[in-house]
């Protein structure tokens, strides 16, 4: 009797033992969603929006070349107003944005589109990050409209669309972001210049180069307002990420590896293209992202184009059809169509569901623990796959999540978490079928965009 109770101790402290230990690590998993999100979506305010965009179409033209003195007209007026606007939010939020302008000189005969001698005047609202104050995650419209003739600074443009849409959504995110603290900094930028040719978008880029940023992102938001396409078709349910392959920067013998490793589709903009798509299919309801596999529309540019130019990762969002009587036209009627980006052809509430993307993806990106470094790939003529990678010192970090996919697919379709290790093969996943990367994941469950293997392990 005594042999037997002293067998069921030991089986019930086993057992207890063992439930202990798959809890331990129930705990060191993260959480699948933080419901942060859910309330930063729910606040974005398409009133708010509505408001923003009448105060920039009011001001009747904000083209470049237009006039800077008046207090009512031009593009002077409008990014003085920008600007008192994220100081007032700064206010309301004692003073966490530290908001600024970003200016110089392009001069003329730089462009055709500079006829002359021409200031370039962005403005910036940096909301500095507890932890990681040079690490950033950057939202950016434009500013400025133009008509038919980019020069003309006399005629109304009232740039409702394009793109008073993109500067409201940073306005608006700003608001609702500003009531949170991250550990990573979130930049609001209203860019000018955009189209004499990406002139703000440049210097900013440049800056970021020059002062040595770590950019996890730029999301240049172009164009977010309108539902009703040219080709007769309404749509409020879905929009288009733009993500160029891999940087322009990549080297030829980094070409050369990705014909035998892969990559050549893996770069960081189309990384956090994916991870855009994938905050929206998490936490946004009837609303889906199109990724499409371009710089940009055929043969067209946008601000994101000056930070891809420097290496840096960076996608356009915008709407997913477009109304080409609205875009960089006179407002005027012809046989029957009314032309001009007026503010008629704005849906507020869909301005807002872009806005909220935005939203959601900088404050992920915000709360997210530093990438893996260093990740590295074997498993050839093997059975096997195997990744390894730099562990991170960041407190904030719950481990690594290794994902893959088919070789033909645009998405990530598998994914496992694996724990604070720097080192996991995944059984019977042959190397060969599929493409692989890592991400970090904090304690909350925000995960740093994917990172492809840019090294090879060796057999020993």
């Amino acid at each position: 009797m005594k042999k037997l109770f002293t067998l069921s101790f030991y089986i019930c402290a086993g057992l207890l033992v063992s439930l202990s230990t798959q809890a331990q690590q129930t705990n060191t998993t993260p959480p699948s969603t933080d419901q942060r999100l859910y309330k930063i979506v729910d606040a974005v305010s398409p009133k708010r929006i509505e408001t923003d965009i009448r105060k920039l179409v009011g001001f009747g033209t904000r083209n470049t070349l237009s006039d800077t003195v008046s207090n009512t007209r031009g593009i002077g007026a409008a990014r003085r107003w920008i600007k008192a606007e994220f100081e007032k939010i700064s206010k309301a939020c004692g003073g966490c944005l530290e908001v600024k302008y970003q200016r110089y000189l392009v001069k003329k005969g730089v462009s055709r589109r500079i006829p002359n001698d021409t200031y370039i005047v962005n403005v910036v609202a940096i909301q500095r990050g507890t932890k990681n104050p040079n690490r950033y995650v950057i939202m950016s419209g434009d500013i400025d409209s133009r008509g038919n003739d980019v020069t003309d600074t006399k005629k109304d443009a009232p740039g409702a669309n394009d793109n008073a849409t993109g500067v409201a959504g940073a306005l608006e995110a700003a608001r609702v972001l500003s009531k949170y603290k991250f550990e990573n900094s979130i930049v609001y930028a209203a860019l000018s210049g955009e189209e004499q040719g990406l002139f703000g978008g440049k210097h900013m880029a440049e800056v970021a180069q020059k002062e040595k940023w770590d950019v996890l992102g730029v999301l240049n938001n172009d164009m977010i307002g309108n539902i009703e396409g040219i080709d007769g078709v309404k749509d409020n349910t879905t929009f288009r990420v733009f993500s160029e392959p891999t940087p322009p920067t990549t080297t030829q013998r980094q070409r050369r590896l990705q014909r035998f490793y892969g990559g050549e589709i893996d770069g960081n903009s189309r990384q956090l293209a994916r991870y855009v798509a994938r905050l929206t299919n998490t936490y946004m309801t009837n609303l889906r992202a199109i990724m499409i596999y371009r710089l940009d529309r055929f043969g067209r540019g946008g601000h994101h184009r000056p930070f891809n130019d420097l290496g840096f990762a960076g996608v356009r969002i915008m709407e997913t059809h477009e109304n080409y009587y609205r875009q960089h036209q006179d407002i005027r009627t012809e046989n029957g169509i009314k032309y001009g980006d007026v503010i008629e052809g704005v849906n507020f509430e869909y301005a807002a569901k872009l806005t909220a993307v935005n939203a959601i993806t900088m404050a992920s990106l915000a709360w997210a623990p530093t990438a893996p470094q260093n990740v590295k790939i074997g498993g050839a003529v093997q059975p096997s796959t195997t990744l390894a990678w730099e562990k991170s010192n960041d407190p904030n970090l719950a481990g690594y999540k290794i994902y893959w996919r088919e070789t033909t697919a645009p998405q990530w379709q598998y994914s496992r978490f694996v724990g604070n290790i720097d080192q996991f093969t995944l059984k019977n996943i042959v190397i060969d079928n599929f493409l692989f990367g890592v991400s970090s994941v904090s304690k909350d469950g925000h995960e740093s965009p994917v990172v492809f293997p840019s090294g090879i392990m060796r057999r020993r």
